[in-house]
C-alpha cells in the first residue's frame, strides 16, 4: 500500500513540475513534509541553486505547538529569508502534496509575511 502512495505522489509531482518552473526573477518555493517535520526552500531552477531554506527540525521556535503551527512558523521564516535575499515573488510548488493542512498553513503564513504567489 505504501508503494502505491509513493508512486501516486511521484506521478502528481511530475505533472506539477511540468508547469511550475522557477526563474531568477521569480524562483520556486518548494515544500517537503515528512511525518514529523516540514521544510521549505526557494530555488532558482535556471542556475540550480537554493536561495533560501527553512525547516522545523533545526529551529527551536518551529518545534513548539502542533504540526500545523510548526508549518506556520516555517512559512514565516522562509518569507523573512526570501526578503533578505531580495525575493518578493515566487511560484508555489506543493511537491505532490494536497494543498491542505500543513502545506496550506505554510503557504498562507508566507503570504501573510509579504511573499507573493
Amino acid at each position: 500500500m505504501a508503494n502505491n502512495k509513493v508512486l501516486r505522489r511521484a506521478k502528481i509531482k511530475r505533472r506539477i513540475r511540468k508547469k511550475v518552473f522557477g526563474t531568477t526573477s521569480v524562483p520556486r518555493l518548494s515544500v517537503f513534509r515528512s511525518n514529523k517535520q516540514i521544510y521549505a526552500q526557494i530555488i532558482d531552477d535556471i542556475t540550480g541553486t537554493t536561495l533560501a531554506s527553512s525547516g522545523s527540525l533545526k529551529n527551536d521556535d518551529a518545534q513548539k505547538g502542533n504540526k500545523t503551527s510548526q508549518a506556520e512558523t516555517v512559512g514565516k521564516l522562509i518569507a523573512e529569508k526570501a526578503k533578505e535575499s531580495g525575493v518578493e515573488k515566487v511560484v508555489f510548488d506543493r511537491n505532490g502534496y494536497l494543498y491542505h493542512g500543513r502545506v496550506k498553513s505554510l503557504a498562507e503564513s508566507a503570504r501573510k509575511e509579504g511573499l507573493k504567489f
